[in-house]
Formats: structure tokens, sequence, C-alpha cells
């Protein structure tokens, strides 16, 4: 896990812009996994911007979003759904029906999850999967208690997540889901590379669990300690609870050029 202390949210966005345009330009049909939420906004303002400058294309990329609510209409704007087309689809050269995400209304809900697992597999796998990560630890939306292990299935919200997501429902937590469907962490593990991105000094207890403490199901995003590569970037106020932020700061200045994220 390769931690990343950035002086904002902006600059923190540009690198984790750079990994996918890199990427792109590697591999043009890559897979990407697309995260919502505030925390990637900065990647996809930064994407979305070099796009419009010639430096990327995804006219060749797939993607899977990572979680859906359950019961949402389809027309709700902030089904994810839409908020990914807002948010960064929309504003580059996906083909049409590139991204995938799982379906809230779905009549079969385990029949679904299994498909959407299928998918993914048949698309290769995720080549890079972008991740926020919640203020009590969850990825996607594994909430405390996950399984390690767990694929894509359906899961009940904490109180703690409704309420952070309420500023998107005027407020109000009684329009929040209960339910929503999200891939597993044994899902995002299989991706062969995470960029996880954090900001705000809200973010500091769970960045510093991410990292430093052990692995639980309590943190669910602690597992991506057992990943093989994990880029964590983060904005001031999301490392101040790190322990070892001056030997972070000190490996990333010494990282070799050729490396990249």
């Amino acid at each position: 896990m390769e931690i990343v202390i950035c002086r904002d949210a902006a600059e923190a966005g540009r690198l984790g812009a750079a990994a996918i345009v890199d990427l792109l330009q590697r591999k043009p049909d890559a897979v990407l996994g697309l995260a919502t939420g505030s925390s990637p906004l900065a990647i996809y303002d930064e994407l979305a911007r070099r796009h419009e400058a010639g430096e990327v294309s995804f006219a060749h990329a797939r993607g899977f979003t990572l979680d859906e609510y359950v019961g949402l209409p389809a027309d709700h704007p902030e089904t994810y759904h839409n908020v990914i087309r807002r948010d960064i689809v929309g504003r580059v050269d996906f083909a049409p029906d590139a991204v995938h995400g799982p379906d809230g209304l779905a009549a079969d809900i385990p029949a679904f999850c299994r498909s959407y697992e299928e998918a993914i597999a048949a698309a290769g796998g995720v080549d890079l999967q972008i991740l926020g990560i919640g203020t009590e630890g969850h990825i996607g939306f594994n909430e405390p208690g996950s399984s390690l292990a767990s694929r894509t299935r359906i899961k009940t919200l904490t109180k703690q997540t409704r309420l952070d997501n309420a500023r998107f429902f005027d407020g109000d937590i009684n329009q929040v889901p209960t339910h929503c469907i999200t891939q597993g962490l044994g899902t995002i593990m299989a991706a062969r590379h995470v960029v996880l991105v954090a900001s705000g000094a809200g973010k500091a207890e769970a960045v510093h669990h991410l990292a430093e403490g052990s692995v639980s199901a309590m943190w669910p995003g602690t597992i991506l300690q057992h990943h093989p590569h994990v880029t964590v970037l983060l904005d001031e106020g999301a490392a101040g609870r790190l322990q070892l932020s001056d030997y972070y700061r000190e490996t990333y200045a010494a990282k070799p050029a050729w490396q990249g994220l």
C-alpha cells in the first residue's frame, strides 16, 4: 500500500487522473471501476479536463460502478446510474452502454448480483478501481461487519452512512434508501490496481485504520492491506491521524520517477 499525502484534494485528483490516463495510453480498452460520492470528484474533473484537451480517450474503455441504492426510481437524480453519468461518463467519450452498474430495481436481486459478477469476469476483470472511504471505514457499501471475502450482494446501510449521504437528499435521512447493492470486498480485491482517494479531517480516523490498523471486518477498508497494488491519495486533513506520515512523505519524495503509481 502506497500512501501519498498531497497538498490538497485537487493535487490528489491530478495524480489519480494521471494514473488512469497512463493506463488508457497503454491499454485503450482497459476496464475501469468507477466510484460515486464526493471523494473521486477531483479525479473526474481532471479526467474531463484532459479529455477536452485531447489528452485521453475513453472510446474503447469499459466501466463497472461499485454500488447502487435499492428501490430508487430510475429517473431519481441520486441513483448512482445517474450520478456517475453526471460526474464522469457523460463528460467524456465512453461508448454507449460501455459503463454498467448494479440494478437497484432488479426483480431478482440475488440473480442479478450473480450476473454482475459474471459480467465483470467476462470483461477480463477490473484494471483500475477508484475508491473512496466512508467515515466508518466502508469501501463500496461494505459496512462494518462485512465479510472480507464477500461478493456482489444486497446490504443494509448503517445509520451513519445514511446520515452521511442525507446531504444528497435535502438533508433528510428518511429519504435515503435503507438497502443497496454493492460489489463485495472480495470483488474489489480482484481489481489489478486500486486507487483510493480521501479528503478532509472527517476521513482521518478511517484512513488511520486503513493504513496502520489491524485488518478487521469492523474497518472493512483494511482488507486492502492484503492487496498487492493499492495507491492511497490523501489531502492534509485526511492524513491527520497517520502515525507514519513523515515516513510516507519521505518515501514518496524518494520514489524513482519511472515507477509511477
